[in-house]
């Protein structure tokens, strides 16, 4: 059987509806983009466990959008989300320690009160934009302190970032590749003046030790420098940005589970991982295929671009009992959350995201048990990649 051709229009209307009827069918689809989408868990938990029929895309995904040249294709070439093998080691070990479970977890304080002190500068006005007013800015607020960025600059940065984003998506046209690259280069310009600042006069801050570090071991180029850099503060934003807002909409759409946790706060792990699962604010992770891979039901050809569905995948109905169903008691969690990848690539921030997405959630729930929409449930819109949430308008007066 030959694999579906699906278009970004159908998907994008409704991508867990035609992820279900074809997962019941064919282990993959073909998207228009020339991508394959792995839909089962099995498949999808296989191949990104560093599954040596497979490897991180490199430069694939950028030249398959038609973008071979300057800083945006720079974020691809130069970073470890999309190297492989040693390389990646390279790029990636300067950061484990600082992003380490154990460090993550003193960080917490600082992420409950930062919610606290956003709560307080708004409370009297009885509505917010969700996404705008919190949830984008506890992760921006605390990867500033991680890096020791200055916080007056979060809004320069985040702008930028939420426009480079959406180059690990398919929700661009190739006429705004120009505005992608403007703010890929803008956002580095931004980072190395921050790094010229360091040279000149170093602090007691991350920034300061990794350039010392990485400068005196001589195994990252200039521009390794800055383009990890740049990952890090795209990675610590935007995705918990989207993850934040979404997670207060379905309890809010769910309303007995939002009373639940508001009561206990002891729900509230279970809320966000299911959340996580539910709606995932990352839905493909993507690799490519290094030869002919045999699946259940179909063959993966080799030399393409697969997006392994993290969005399909968490709705498998051989994994979860009733995928379909938002339950924040669900008792078949998983022990690691697919949301986060797997293997050597898994997410370097995880539990820095699900600190500030517990945090951020407990201090909403003990603060305004009386939340609500103002004009309805938000749009959550993708299918791959990094999906987007403009706008959630919420009140409590």
């Amino acid at each position: 059987m030959d694999a579906p051709l699906l278009s970004i229009a159908e998907l994008d209307a409704d991508p867990h509806g035609v992820f279900r009827h074809h997962r019941a069918l064919m282990p993959f689809i073909l998207h228009e983009s020339g991508s394959y989408f792995v839909l089962r868990a099995k498949d999808v938990e296989t191949l990104m466990r560093d599954d040596p029929r497979t490897r991180q895309s490199e430069v694939e995904y950028p030249v398959m959008l038609g973008i071979t040249e300057g800083t945006l294709f720079d974020f691809f070439t130069e970073g470890m989300l999309t190297s492989n093998g040693v390389v990646h080691q390279r790029r990636r070990a300067p950061f484990t320690r600082t992003f380490a479970a154990r460090l993550v977890s003193q960080l917490r304080p600082r992420i409950r009160a930062a919610a606290e002190e956003l709560v307080d500068s708004w409370y009297s006005g009885g509505e917010i934009d969700l996404v705008a007013d919190y949830s984008a800015l506890i992760p921006a607020r605390t990867i500033a302190d991680v890096l020791g960025l200055r916080r007056d600059d979060i809004p320069h940065f985040t702008r930028l970032v939420y426009q480079l984003s959406r180059v690990l998506s398919f929700l661009f046209t190739p006429d705004e590749i120009p505005a992608l690259q403007a703010a890929a280069w803008e956002l580095l310009d931004y980072v190395e003046a921050v790094l010229a600042d360091r040279r000149k006069a170093p602090r007691k801050d991350f920034l300061s030790a990794f350039l010392a570090e990485a400068e005196l071991a001589g195994e990252l180029s200039p521009l390794e420098i800055v383009v990890q850099i740049i990952q890090l503060i795209v990675g610590g934003t935007d995705t918990t940005r989207v993850a934040g807002a979404i997670q207060v909409a379905l309890l809010l759409q769910h309303r007995d589970q939002w009373d639940a946790i508001c009561r206990d706060p002891r729900l509230i792990p279970g809320a966000v991982a299911e959340a996580l699962r539910y709606e995932p604010s990352v839905a493909t992770v993507g690799r490519i295929s290094l030869g002919d891979i045999p699946l259940e039901g179909g063959v993966l050809p080799a030399g393409k671009f697969l997006m392994l569905s993290t969005m399909s995948a968490m709705r498998d109905e051989s994994v979860h009992v009733d995928p379909d169903r938002f339950n924040i008691r669900r008792s078949d969690r998983r022990r690691t959350h697919l949301v986060f990848g797997s293997g050597v690539h898994r997410c370097l921030g995880e539990a820095l995201a699900v600190a500030e997405l517990e945090e951020g959630l407990a201090v909403l729930a003990a603060r305004l048990p009386q939340l609500r929409f103002s004009s309805g449930p938000p749009q959550l819109r993708g299918h791959s990649g990094i999906r987007r949430l403009e706008n959630c308008p919420v009140s409590w007066s």
